[in-house]
């Protein structure tokens, strides 16, 4: 089992897993080949000169570095490779993960609510082996902004966005706004969702009420058991996913079941 999966929650399952493209293995790497290449030539030039006198401590000399070179890139050859094998890019049915680190594991999370849009940038090199840079927009502070030269970022970026739909389909069924499109530099505060963006029936029941308040009871009666039974199992998906709270689940809870 992956670091990933044990951050899971409740509910919650992978869409897709995903990774850097293996030529960025070869870029981190570029050091180490760069000194391998030098130690190389170092021990060609050492075996030409003699083992006495001044050439013999300059073969000396240039054997330790040449050693030095050997290990060293062996060494960071190696934590490169384990890097590589220990990132990852995971999409789950609510948020997308990174997660990279060998020793110390870091994951950085963007709930699916929250996205707004992905940049999507491919070089023509990137087009022929199918690599590029994801960007991730996202309506938080703090959270996802890149993927690194992804290997397959189409497909990738195809499903993030299928598993995004799904996530607002989910919250109109359960009669909840979904979450504004792009967030504004000066939005101080979330301002209360206007009749127009709650779901279709949802409305419906509102501008009727507004129109005649006798009528409500009647809107709020139409529920039937079956209809009320569904949007409270959708109303306790969306709290495991933490897209409301635990006070908003109970109120709505007590406004459907009132409508019985």
């Amino acid at each position: 089992m992956s670091y990933a999966d044990g951050l899971l929650s409740t509910g919650e399952r992978i869409i897709h897993r995903n990774k850097q493209h293996p030529f960025i293995f070869i870029w981190g790497a570029r050091y180490t080949i760069l000194a391998i290449i030098l130690a190389t030539a170092l021990w060609w030039l050492s075996s030409r000169l003699g083992d006495s006198g001044f050439s013999g401590t300059v073969r000396s000399v240039l054997g330790w570095a040449v050693l030095v070179m050997y290990l060293g890139g062996l060494a960071v050859f190696a934590w490169t490779a384990l890097r590589y094998v220990n990132q990852e890019y995971v999409l789950t049915n609510r948020r997308v993960l990174q997660v990279g680190g060998v020793l110390n594991r870091t994951a950085t999370d963007s709930s699916l609510e929250k996205i707004n849009d992905a940049v999507l940038s491919q070089s023509v090199f990137g087009r022929m082996f199918d690599f590029g840079d994801l960007r991730i927009l996202t309506a938080a502070e703090a959270g996802i902004e890149s993927f690194r030269m992804m290997k397959g970022p189409i497909d990738f970026k195809k499903k993030m966005l299928d598993a995004k739909h799904e996530f607002e389909l989910d919250m109109e069924r359960a009669g909840l706004p979904p979450a504004p499109p792009i967030r504004s530099a000066q939005m101080t505060e979330v301002p209360s969702a206007a009749p127009a963006a709650v779901a279709p029936a949802v409305a419906a029941a509102v501008a009727s009420a507004a129109e005649d308040p006798d009528e409500t009871k009647a809107v709020n009666t139409e529920l039937s058991p079956d209809e009320v039974t569904r949007t409270l199992n959708n109303l306790a998906d969306l709290r495991d996913r933490g897209a409301i709270t635990a006070e908003e689940y109970e109120a709505k809870k007590a406004e459907l079941l009132s409508r019985l």
